[in-house]
């Protein structure tokens, strides 16, 4: 059994249960790997890292409460030791790159496997960049920079929020289901890695997804 000082420490940043508990499994399997604090809010991260800090943070780069690439740049600025691994279903290649650029030393897909986990969170902890490779694919696939556009009826969507309508009034403008507003609510804040409505307008704005 190897000393504490030797252990890889990680804490994980997830909101949902069963990826906490599948990530926890795996840490748990590892004899050099510890899991030092599972946080669901980037609030709750911020109280704990006054505390301890560990040698990995283990990311959900879409929390309640925090947009993920500003939370890693703010972790990043305030405790330049913890290297930063995100973990996300947000394959566009511009969230990815953004995240780099904010300071994460690596991103994962939610569809990587135990193997791809574990060797990330060591190809971290020796200073390397680590990419899925489902990530590492989107990458290359085409060109960071463009966001993907919106569609037909996300404009609309997102236009009318833009004017400070409610879901239900918006689902009464366009003839739709309040249920569908907030899908598409839902979906654009996936699709863009943003955590809230105004995080999503400002972004929609500055990239010129409404012109």
């Amino acid at each position: 059994m190897k000393f504490h000082s030797d252990m890889i420490t990680v804490i994980l940043v997830e909101d949902h249960a069963l990826v906490t508990e599948g990530i926890m499994s795996m840490l748990e399997r590892e004899k050099d790997m510890e899991c030092i604090g599972c946080y669901t809010t980037g609030e709750m991260l911020r109280h704990a890292l006054k505390r301890q800090l560990p040698d990995i943070l283990l990311m959900d780069i879409n929390l309640p409460d925090t947009n993920g690439t500003d939370l890693c740049k703010e972790i990043g600025h305030t405790y330049p030791g913890v290297k930063i691994v995100a973990l996300s279903i947000n394959n566009n290649p511009g969230v990815i790159r953004r995240m780099i650029d904010h300071g994460a030393n690596g991103y994962l897909l939610k569809d990587a496997d135990r193997h791809e986990i574990i060797t990330g969170i060591r190809a971290v902890m020796q200073g390397k960049t680590f990419y899925s490779k489902s990530a590492a694919v989107m990458l290359r696939k085409r060109d960071d920079s463009k966001l993907p556009p919106l569609t037909r009826r996300e404009r609309e969507v997102l236009e009318l929020i833009t004017e400070g309508l409610t879901n239900k009034q918006i689902a009464s403008k366009l003839f739709i289901d309040v249920t569908t507003v907030d899908s598409h609510r839902k979906n654009m804040l996936a699709k863009y890695g943003v955590n809230n409505t105004s995080a999503l307008i400002k972004m929609a704005i500055s990239a010129h997804l409404l012109d």
